[in-house]
């Protein structure tokens, strides 16, 4: 579960929902587009807080960057049914939050999760986006015991779907003893996030996570620049998978050292200066005065 570095908006940013073609969504926004618009996909269990950190530096670079949560999670109103979020269902959701922040095509980053979400949506229709950046994304389901302890989770979910707190309980209970602990602020964050966030939709998404094909033939015939981007270490997909993936992509490739599954809240000045580079290679922008 990524944990945001802060929980305060930058003064720059600002809280707002999206109103798009299908439905109502809530975005952190920050900056002009001076060089371009990126938008911004979480991961499962997720929210537009993992990226909270790279809202003032991506401004700093010329970037408008839009931070979304998804269909039924945290702020995002969804409906209690999980063919509502099919993965072909979130697509559509992304192509129509790109059309609606009406900059044209934008850069697309998807983490985790989001990024399957993000492969789904260019695969439907590459025109609506710049760039395609998968961070710590795999090129299909989760390691083997990763899909386990999701199996575990959604089996959970099913059964105490009316009961989130009881679910939150037993998977924080499996965080490892030598955990660092959240700071009181965080941990309350990070439980109102899972008891706001609708279960049909971790479950859906669970079930796309333990299953998902490989779908990377299908992407590298895309005439899209890409990026895969990742920690040095990484539990759900390995890092030398991901190397894998970017070579059959023909990709952009970054590592954040240090950083294991969520560089955008580990390391987010390095991972925001790694993304604006590789936008501007897609676009030859100038440098934005300053």
């Amino acid at each position: 579960m990524s944990k945001p570095p802060r929980l305060t908006l930058p003064p720059r940013a600002r809280a707002y929902l999206l109103d798009t073609a299908r439905g109502a969504f809530a975005v952190h926004e920050a900056g002009a587009p001076v060089r371009g618009t990126a938008l911004l996909v979480p991961g499962f269990t997720g929210s537009k807080e993992d990226f909270i950190g790279l809202l003032e530096p991506l401004a700093d670079a010329g970037y408008r960057a839009v931070a979304v949560d998804g269909r039924g999670q945290y702020e995002s109103p969804g409906p209690r049914e999980e063919g509502a979020y099919a993965l072909e269902e979130l697509a559509g959701d992304v192509l129509a939050q790109a059309a609606a922040l009406g900059a044209g095509p934008v850069h697309l980053v998807g983490h985790s999760f989001g990024g399957l979400v993000s492969r789904a949506a260019v695969l439907r229709d590459a025109s609506a986006f710049a760039s395609l950046t998968l961070m710590s994304s795999g090129p299909a389901a989760i390691c083997e015991e990763q899909q386990a302890r999701t199996k575990l989770l959604v089996a959970a979910l099913e059964a105490l779907r009316e009961d989130m707190p009881a679910v939150w309980e037993a998977m924080r209970g499996q965080d490892p003893e030598d955990a660092v602990p959240d700071s009181p602020e965080l941990a309350e964050f990070l439980r109102e996030r899972w008891l706001a966030t609708v279960p049909e939709q971790l479950i859906a998404s669970g079930r796309v996570l333990i299953s998902e094909p490989d779908r990377i033939a299908e992407l590298a015939a895309v005439p899209l620049p890409k990026l895969v981007l990742s920690g040095s270490v990484d539990y759900a997909w390995p890092v030398p998978l991901m190397d894998d993936m970017a070579e059959r992509l023909s990709a952009s490739r970054v590592i954040v050292e240090g950083a294991e599954h969520s560089p955008n809240a580990e390391y987010p000045l390095v991972t925001a200066g790694a993304l604006a580079a590789f936008w501007d290679s897609c676009t030859g922008s100038p440098e934005p005065s300053r």
